[in-house]
């Protein structure tokens, strides 16, 4: 294109592409270019660059979905038997990476200031396991049944890293003078999912008459899964055109 203008408030989204090429790229005041989540890469090549104020390229990462909850454990049927287990929680799924931006350009003018956001996401937590199911009530002749162990917690998912900016202009380090004024950047690594919280142990069975035998034992609480790994930071590079 010979002519790219934005306007005020609009997005305009790099669907199909990863490579925007145009000779002069005009975004006006909050206005956005969403990058192609799909690629890892997204290239903009032009001439010259107008910004306003308040305008944003964005290509963060997609955080990751929660783990659901683990099924939990019942009461057999019949006396001084041990409840059934709780199951374990679903682990959480890990986050999407940020897109690795290469802005190649001749002259930048911005008269606001513009964000860069390619942040990976935020893995999804762990889901709980489910809670042990009670011990069934004693008799005088047996002992009460012990309660199920709660199900472990599920392991949270990985972050994304951060995508990488890779500004190519002349005079690259000039630019370097505008960051975190006119130029914000946003290339921080997601946060791991956390492991899900281990299911409350069953109740203990109980001896309601005569107490010749002995109440059963409470069931133990399930394991705290694994958190999720932090992802790391991108990196913002200079390069001379």
């Amino acid at each position: 294109m010979e002519k790219l203008v934005i306007s005020s408030g609009a997005s305009f989204e790099l669907k199909e592409s990863d490579i925007l090429v145009v000779d002069t790229l005009i975004m006006e005041d909050d206005s956005k270019i969403i990058l192609n989540r799909n690629k890892a890469d997204n290239f903009i090549h032009a001439k010259v660059i107008q910004v306003g104020h308040d305008c944003a390229i964005i290509g963060n990462g997609r955080d990751g979905l929660d783990g659901e909850k683990g099924l939990g454990g019942y009461t057999a049927v019949g006396p001084c038997k041990d409840g059934i287990p709780g199951r374990r929680g679903t682990p959480g799924t890990s986050a999407t990476h940020g897109v690795n931006l290469f802005l190649y350009f001749d002259q930048l003018d911005i008269e606001g200031k513009i964000l860069f956001e390619l942040s990976g996401g935020n893995g999804g937590d762990g889901g709980r396991g489910g809670n042990g199911g009670g011990g069934s009530p004693g008799t005088r002749l047996c002992t009460g049944g012990d309660g199920g162990m709660g199900g472990d917690g599920a392991r949270g998912g990985d972050a994304g890293n951060g995508g990488n900016l890779t500004f190519t202009t002349k005079g690259a380090g000039d630019l370097r003078l505008l960051l975190g004024n006119k130029i914000q950047l946003k290339v921080y690594g997601g946060s791991g999912g956390l492991g899900g919280d281990g299911g409350l142990g069953g109740l203990a069975g109980l001896v309601s008459a005569g107490r010749v035998s002995q109440d059963g034992d409470s069931g133990p609480k399930g394991k705290i899964g694994e958190s999720g790994k932090s992802g790391k930071n991108g990196a913002i590079n200079f390069e001379e055109n």
